[in-house]
Parts: structure tokens; sequence; C-alpha cells
């Protein structure tokens, strides 16, 4: 037990222990001996939930770290001279760092493009800029950055778990994403900007549940910015958007606060933020163009007849000579606008086969299952493993979500909207695992809530920790004896 300094006490003289007033003394002395409430004074020692939630993160940092160690060969893979190494990021940052400019996305100098949006590939040149251009140092550099951003991940997925089912599921939650197979995988050897728009969103989602209760503007705007900064690495995020922010404006209206100039602050902001790089794409190609102008082409690549494969790499220019040719002599914009007639021409003569193509591309989404034919089995070995993860997984995500709105947990609608609308631009244009996994992180949460609700319908007894003594400062008042004379 703790001792009590002496000095803590005033000194007084020797009271009588019958007095009404030493009686209160003692009562609250008694009371500062020991407590279970929280100290008012912070200690500088981690609580255990902050263990707990730092170790999950260098455990997840550790293993994609080890296995980048093993996998970057396939990143420094010299193929196509050095294709691999971010494909098409790859090759615009090679020509931001080499002084080219934002373009030449393929393997010759083809120009300006807007074929990704900035952030990624600007990152990647920083690093090319710093270690070289498809170096090995370079590769360690990029595949380390991922595997950070993927292990932070874990505070957002902590926080979330926590608001909704409390201290123990959050610690859970944090490390099954810090051994999540996609998380490793994707963050270890791939380089692309998935683990870095996963952070971002999840973090987007964790404040989006936070600001009914935020009235500064201030708030606001920083929330309209992390949403511009999060789409300026993928556009594919401003699915949700709408959904997002109009989900916290009505709750903070229905708080009784207003809504208008939060409202406005945040819109400001974010259109502050990706506004710039409209102006360069305007400037550059004298037409308006969103944040990034391939949708087209992955449009036409994924819907051109071929439903053997998901994706057809064979039709893409970075695989086809004779569209490489073809999107050298016409030029970005038109060969785009090409690629738009094609995809819609192709819609308009097979209605029923496209709609097939969104049927099997949702059901791939959120079960792994394309095809069992030999040519696509051989082109995708792995696809069989993802059948038994993913399945699971949107199953316990379905059961979890149905347990989130029996208990009526504030966001379930809202994270059931991001799970059915984001996927959406994917049904239509080309599924795939590492698209998906910017909403893992959600679907992890609520799987993870499945399972807590699975035992406790099976009676198990949840281990909760011993609650550790805390010791605290009680203002102690000592009440002088009647007829004492003071000095």
């Amino acid at each position: 037990m703790e001792s009590l300094s002496t000095s803590t006490f005033p000194t007084v003289p020797a009271p009588n222990p019958y007095t009404p007033g030493c009686q209160r003394g003692a009562s609250l002395l008694r009371q500062s001996i020991q407590t279970t409430e929280p100290a008012k004074r912070i200690s500088p020692r981690l609580s255990r939930p902050n263990k707990h939630l730092l170790l999950a993160i260098l455990t997840a940092l550790a293993i994609r770290l080890a296995v980048a160690s093993f996998c970057y060969t396939g990143v420094m893979n010299p193929r196509l001279d050095h294709w691999p190494f971010g494909y098409e990021t790859g090759r615009i940052a090679r020509s931001i760092a080499t002084g080219h400019g934002f373009g030449n996305p393929f393997y010759h100098q083809t120009g300006p493009t807007a074929w990704m949006a900035p952030a990624y590939p600007y990152l990647l040149a920083g690093v090319f800029k710093l270690f070289g251009v498809y170096t090995t140092t370079s590769a360690f550099a990029i595949l380390g950055l991922q595997g950070l951003f993927s292990a932070l991940t874990c505070i957002p997925i902590f926080l979330i778990a926590r608001r909704w089912y409390g201290e123990p599921t959050a610690q859970f939650a944090a490390w099954i994403w810090a051994l999540f197979p996609y998380g490793v995988y994707l963050a270890s050897d791939f380089v692309w900007e998935n683990c870095l728009t996963a952070l971002l969103l999840t973090t987007l989602v964790w404040l989006t549940l936070d600001m009914d209760r935020r009235r500064s503007l201030w708030a606001w705007a920083g929330y309209g910015l992390l949403w511009g900064a999060t789409a300026l690495v993928n556009p594919a995020v401003l699915t949700v958007l709408p959904l997002a922010a109009g989900w916290a404006l009505w709750r903070l209206r229905r708080n009784g606060f207003g809504w208008r100039a939060p409202a406005a602050a945040m819109l400001a902001v974010f259109l502050a933020a990706i506004t710039p790089w409209q102006i360069r794409n305007y400037g550059t190609f004298h037409q308006w163009i969103p944040l990034r102008g391939n949708f087209w082409l992955e449009m036409w690549v994924s819907n051109n007849g071929n439903t053997v494969l998901r994706w057809v790499d064979a039709d893409h220019p970075s695989n086809s000579p004779a569209e490489l040719r073809q999107y050298d002599s016409m030029g970005e914009t038109a060969y785009m606008a090409y690629k738009r007639q094609e995809s819609l021409a192709f819609i308009q003569n097979h209605p029923g086969k496209f709609l097939r193509l969104m049927l099997r591309r949702f059901v791939f989404t959120w079960t792994g299952y394309w095809s069992f034919h030999p040519g696509y089995v051989a082109e995708n070995p792995f696809d069989s493993y993802n059948i038994l993860l993913v399945t699971p997984l949107t199953l316990l995500m379905l059961v979890g979500l149905m347990q989130a709105f029996r208990r009526k947990l504030e966001g379930a609608v809202l994270l059931a909207s991001i799970l059915a609308f984001y996927p959406v631009v994917y049904y239509i244009t080309d599924s795939d695992m590492r698209y998906r996994h910017l909403i893992d992180p959600e679907i992890l949460v609520l799987a993870v809530f499945a399972l807590v609700s699975l035992r406790e319908a099976a009676g198990v007894p949840e281990q909760k920790e011993m609650e550790e003594t805390q010791w605290v400062e009680v203002p102690i008042e000592v009440h002088e004896p009647w007829g004492a004379r003071r000095e």
C-alpha cells in the first residue's frame, strides 16, 4: 500500500477523537486511502489499454516489415524496366523525380497525364529523390511507409470499436488488424495507395462519429481538409463523402446546433484542397477532368465481352502494344473519350451481359469467388484462398451489422451506408481485393463485434481485467476541537 506523506495534512493541535469534526476528518481520510475511481492526476505511465494498442501497432509494423524483407524482390522485378515497382504510379513518380513533371505513365515519354490522383505519385517521387529511382533502398523505404500506414490503422479501428463496444473488444479488433492477411500483403508486396487510403478513410469514419459533438468551425474545416487530402490520394472515397458529411450534419442539427456554418466551412476547405489540381488539369488538357482521368479505360477493359477474367490486362496499354500505340497517337484525353464511346456501346448492345458482370463483381467483392474456369485459375491461383477468408468475414460482418442495428448503436446506419455505396464504382468497373481493402477496417470491426455477440449468446463470460488500485489525493478538512485556541 502506498504510503501517505505526513506533509499532505495540516498540523493541528491534538483533537478529541470523539468530536464531530474529527469523525468527519477520519471519514475523509479513509476515503483518501484507496479508491477505484480514476486518478485526478494523470500518471506518466501508459494506461493498460494504451499499452495494448501500442503493442498491437508495433506488432503490426514488425510483421509487415518482416514480410517486406522477403517480398521486396517482387517489387524490384526488372521486367519492363521495373514496371512492377508501382506500375503507373511508379512511372509517374519517376517522371517527377527526373524533372519531367507529372506525366509519362507508361514506358516512354508520352507527356502530361491525369491518369492518377496526385498525392501518392508525389510521395513515391519524394522517396525516389531521396533514395534513387527504382533502387532497393527506395523499395524498402516505400514498403516501410506502407507498413507504417497499415499499422497506424489500428488506432482508428481501436477508437471506433471502443466507442461502440468497449475496451476489450477494441483491443481485440486492433490485434486482429495487426494480423490481418490482406493488410500484411498489400503493405509488403504491392506499391500502391491502398494502405494510406484505408488509414485516412477509417480515420474519417471515426471523426464522422464524433463530429455531432463539435461546434467549432475550425474542427469542421479540419474535417473538410482531411476529406480533400484523402480525395487527392484516391478519389473513389468521394462516393461516401455525401453520406458521411450528411449524417454528421444531421446529427449536429438533431442535437440542437446550427449546421449551415459548419457545412459551409467544411465544403469551403474541401474545395480549396482539391481545386488546385482541378485547375492544373484544366490548364494542361483544356477541358474539365476529375481528380483522375482513366475511368473509361478501366470501364472498357472490364466490359468488352471477355468474361473469363475479371480484368483483361491484355487489352490495357501497359500490356497491349496496339493499345499503347493508339494511346500515343491519339493523346490521353482523346483516347479516354474513345474508350468512353466503346464502353457505352457495349452496355447499350449487351445490357444483360453488363448486368451479369456487375452481379459477378458484387459476388466476388463479398465472397472472393469469380470462376473455377481453368484459364482463370491459372491466371489467379490464389483466389481460392480469397474465398476461404472473404466469405466467412462477410458473414460475420453481416451478423455484426445486424447486432449493431438491434442494439441501436449510433453510427450503424453510417457504416451500413459506407459498405453499401463505396464498392458500387467497382461493381461497374473492376472488383479486386485491394480495392475492397479501403473498407476492410470497417468490415473487421463489425466482424469482431459479431464474434463478441456470439460469445455472449453462448453464455461464455467475458474475461475482464482486474481493476488496478489507483491513488488519489482527496482534500481533507480537519476541524479544530471545540474550545481549542487558534495559534
